[in-house]
């Protein structure tokens, strides 16, 4: 059956995969990393983008029916790293869905005045009762909550930029270079989701849509990139509010803009955090099934069925975090190391499955920035690291009782 999505459609889809809530707040956390500099970690970020979405989209033309980077880090470098891709991204579900329904938690404080770690809690019981009742964010609804914070943030930055004001970039770069690379730490959590332009390419009528589809995609999240990052400093400084884009489109637009923002940002928090909950229960499943989790979570797995105990695994991940989960800049950073971590191991496996020539070259260049960036998560690399001491350890065990099992 040939795919039926057009470059329109694999745009929107795309978009939908990089941005997500944390572009609420990750200005904010960026600018207390490195004070106005911090638009430096922005420009270099979106410079690693170029070859890591043009890798992925050369992967997804080639192996259109992927199943996503552990996928094809099984193919390239077998099972045992398959599951510890697969464990990088499950682990990081739990920190990162918490860390998205604070964020909302923090707007609707701001901007409604209801208690932001109570509105968090509610954020996600719903996003649990949804998935548990088999309800999933829809594709078009998804790309509505992706044109809405499109939105947001084009209007923020067009109401706001006429009052930046040249003396918020000075001092420059108060926390010198060591700055700029912890702001890029955190802000790797708005730099992943590349990696769905390889599992997309099969539902393209014309694989020439999938590359026309990541360019134009590189070239909207570049403009909203730059233009928050800039806007937010120029206009707010670098010791900018919590909640900077509330207070952006209140100096574009009045303070009616407030209880707006924060009914948008529950609506994009929980369209996001139902989303991955959804898509971390399947994978739940299937590392069940391949031994990189006890069998027992494989239950559920099939298409049309509810990976309740998955699900349920997720939720126990959730409540210590939330509990302990004093510090936001932390969960993100935590997360953005878990997913880059995902991100070195896809164009690591592309450079291993791509033919020689433009492609593969693109694939190095892609690895090797995606390794400096990841060195840039510094101590929260023990994140990843442990989670990949769980998979390998989970798949010993499974290998001893089949062994058994066998004898």
């Amino acid at each position: 059956m040939t795919g039926r999505m057009g470059a329109g459609q694999g745009t929107a889809l795309l978009v939908g995969a990089v941005l997500g809530p944390g572009m609420l707040v990750l200005p904010h956390l960026a600018a207390a990393a490195a004070g106005p500099a911090s638009v430096l970690a922005w420009a270099g970020l979106l410079a690693l983008s170029v070859p890591v979405a043009l890798t992925f989209a050369a992967l997804g033309a080639r192996y259109p029916d992927g199943g996503g980077v552990a996928g094809f880090v099984g193919l390239a470098f077998g099972r045992h790293a398959s599951a510890v891709a697969g464990w990088w991204f499950y682990g990081a579900v739990p920190l990162g869905t918490v860390a998205g329904a604070l964020v909302g938690g923090r707007y609707v404080e701001a901007c409604l005045g209801v208690d932001g770690t109570l509105a968090a809690c509610l954020i996600l019981l719903a996003a649990f009762g949804a998935n548990a009742a088999g309800l999933r964010t829809s594709g078009r609804l998804q790309i509505g909550l992706v044109a809405l914070l499109v939105a947001l943030l084009a209007t923020a930055v067009i109401t706001a930029a006429p009052h930046a004001d040249a003396a918020n970039f000075t001092p420059f770069a108060p926390y010198g270079a060591g700055g700029v690379v912890a702001a890029a730490g955190v802000l790797m959590f708005a730099f992943v989701g590349w990696e769905a332009a390889s599992h997309l390419s099969a539902e393209f009528a014309d694989r020439r849509g999938l590359i026309r589809a990541t360019v134009v995609t590189l070239v909207v999240v570049a403009l909203l990139y730059v233009g928050v990052s800039v806007t937010s400093v120029g206009v707010l400084g670098a010791d900018m509010t919590g909640v900077p884009l509330t207070a952006m489109l209140e100096i574009g637009l009045g303070s009616a803009a407030r209880p707006v923002t924060g009914v948008v940002a529950v609506l994009l928090t929980f369209g996001a955090v139902n989303t991955y909950l959804a898509g971390a229960a399947r994978l739940g499943a299937a590392l069940a099934r391949d031994g990189a989790l006890p069998g027992w979570f494989a239950r559920g797995g099939a298409p049309g069925e509810t990976p309740y105990r998955s699900l349920g695994l997720q939720a126990v991940f959730s409540v210590p975090v939330l509990i302990w989960a004093v510090d936001l800049d932390v969960l993100m950073r935590a997360t953005s190391a878990c997913l880059a971590a995902v991100t070195v191991a896809g164009v690591a496996a592309a450079v291993r499955m791509l033919p020689a020539g433009r492609h593969r070259i693109t694939a190095v260049v892609g690895t090797g920035m995606s390794v400096v960036a990841l060195a840039f998560c510094g101590v929260y690399l023990v994140v990843p690291a442990a989670l990949a001491l769980v998979a390998l350890a989970v798949l010993k065990v499974h290998a001893r009782r089949s062994y058994k099992i066998g004898l």
